[in-house]
């Protein structure tokens, strides 16, 4: 398994101020160069692989910074950038004003014959999650899946590209990903859209999507997995029992409800009453852990491993790996499951509490002190979170959750609801504080939402006209209208802010 690495390094190196350019020209271990720090008054950096320089003493001025951002694309709503027809990357840190007081130019690499350890569950047409940690090499193996799956396997291929980490920058898609047909994102908040309208427009035989990571892409990701196309993505978490402790993207393995058994049979199956399992059948097929570059576990069955693993029973997983000569070897692995206490403790404490036990407050990018005093106002026992992990709610604001920062992202793959206000005033904060228990009305958890729309689904399937769902917010109505388009059904928002709510329907 021979492997081939384009990486177009010139191209980046050459956008660079020439008091660093020339400096990572001279580098023999430009080769290895994994990405350029530029922060405003401090001296560059170039981190390898194993390790980081200082490449000069010289601080970064703000004409270093507009050097870089005129030789490149506009930055999208994630504060990301490329160079047009590479796979380069630059990501930009801004302060309180927009204006950019830094810059990560991080190498991007084009690697063929990265998915020899999986070609064949690639080729039997099986959707696959590929999971492992940042920088473990999940999106390069995705480009060359997309790659093998529409130039050897001659399937119609199109990749869902949020932040165009997989196929460039610019309109011309990098040659990696061969014939496969590329459609780009225009906000992050967009993805699960475009992953409908890449199913409904354009015929794939397989989609490619890079980084499912909120509940309304995994709703997406179930709907075209329904349809009968094969989905091949990556996800937030290393393993997939990752995936069994996430309440907001355990739906892609199945998801996790607690059934409560009748006296006889929980005798028969010597367990207690109320038990874990699995809800649905699982969106992926397979789950493939990336543990290195030359190594991956392999699920090859979703839906007995979660099984398994909700009834507290060893896993077995199979182990792939690259020996010295490039070939495959294979082994098999016996881990001890969670237990089923642990999994339900997470998927419990996830959800905002109800009575009149507030959420604990995470405030991303709003006024503290416009939030204490409506609170006191309401009259209201307010708990701000002063870490992320703390918390079982982010408060934030629409011009920040667009951006898609980091601590939004981290939220949502952790499963806390996030409640996005349109603007920081005190209007739209008091709307907020009613909205907790305790303030005025309880909060519409996504659980309950879903549940509201399921039965109502059931009930117009069953012959009526129509029925009106409650007030909610407006990404937990996009997952409404998500639902009742899976049944065929239509679905309209009516009313005003906060009343605002889904109506769904029968076609006429």
């Amino acid at each position: 398994m021979q492997r081939t690495i384009i990486d177009d390094l010139d191209a980046l190196i050459d956008i660079l101020p020439p008091s660093i350019s020339d400096q990572l020209h001279q580098r023999e271990d430009r080769g290895e160069l994994l990405e350029v720090v530029m922060d405003l008054g401090r001296s560059p950096e170039v981190r390898f692989f194993n390790y980081e320089v200082v490449l000069s003493p010289k601080e970064i001025a703000q004409q270093d910074i507009e050097y870089v951002t005129s030789r490149i694309a506009s930055f999208g709503d994630d504060n990301r950038a490329g160079i047009e027809r590479t796979l380069h990357r630059i990501s930009a840190i801004r302060n309180r004003q927009g204006r950019i007081v830094g810059l990560t130019c991080r190498v991007g690499r084009a690697v063929f014959g990265t998915i020899g350890l999986i070609g064949d569950l690639v080729q039997l047409g099986k959707s696959i999650l590929l999971l492992g940690r940042p920088g473990v090499g999940k999106t390069t193996m995705l480009r060359e899946v997309a790659r093998v799956l529409a130039d050897e396997l001659g399937r119609r291929v199109v990749i869902v590209d949020t932040s165009n980490e997989i196929a460039g920058d610019g309109d011309i898609p990098h040659p990696a990903i061969g014939h496969a047909r590329r459609m780009q994102v225009p906000t992050p908040t967009m993805q699960h859209a475009v992953m409908i309208e890449a199913v409904e427009n354009h015929m794939p035989e397989a989609i490619i999507i890079d980084e499912i990571g909120t509940e309304l892409e995994a709703v997406a990701a179930r709907t075209i997995a329904e349809r009968g196309v094969q989905l091949v993505g990556t996800a937030h978490g290393n393993t997939l029992e990752n995936l069994i402790l996430n309440p907001t993207l355990s739906d892609l393995i199945g998801g996790v409800q607690t059934v409560t058994l009748g006296d006889e049979e929980a005798r028969r199956r010597r367990t207690q009453k109320s038990i874990l399992e699995r809800k649905a059948p699982p969106t992926f097929d397979v789950v493939v852990e990336i543990q290195d570059f030359n190594r991956v576990a392999v699920h090859p069955d979703v839906a007995e491993v979660v099984d398994a693993t909700l009834r507290g029973r060893p896993v077995t997983t199979e182990v792939r790996w690259l020996d010295e000569k490039g070939e495959m070897c294979r082994k098999e692995e016996r881990v001890a499951p969670f237990s089923g206490s642990e999994i339900a403790a997470k998927h419990r404490d996830k959800a905002p509490k109800g009575g009149a036990d507030l959420p604990k407050v995470y405030l991303f990018g709003m006024n503290r002190s416009k939030l204490e005093q409506v609170a006191r106002e309401r009259r209201v026992d307010l708990s701000i979170a002063s870490d992320l992990s703390e918390a079982n709610l982010l408060l934030t604001s629409k011009s920040y959750y667009r951006r898609k920062p980091q601590k939004v992202r981290d939220a949502e793959a952790a499963g806390l609801p996030v409640y996005v206000l349109k603007t920081n005033t005190v209007g739209e904060i008091r709307q907020f504080i009613e909205s907790l228990p305790g303030g005025k009305r309880r909060v519409s958890t996504v659980d309950s939402a879903l549940k509201e729309a399921e039965e109502a689904i059931t009930e117009v399937m069953n012959g009526k006209d129509a029925v009106q769902l409650s007030p909610r917010s407006s990404y937990v109505r996009r997952l409404q209208h998500l639902m009742a388009e899976r049944f065929r059904l239509i679905s309209r928002s009516s009313g005003r802010e906060p009343q605002r709510g889904v109506e769904i329907f029968r076609k006429s």
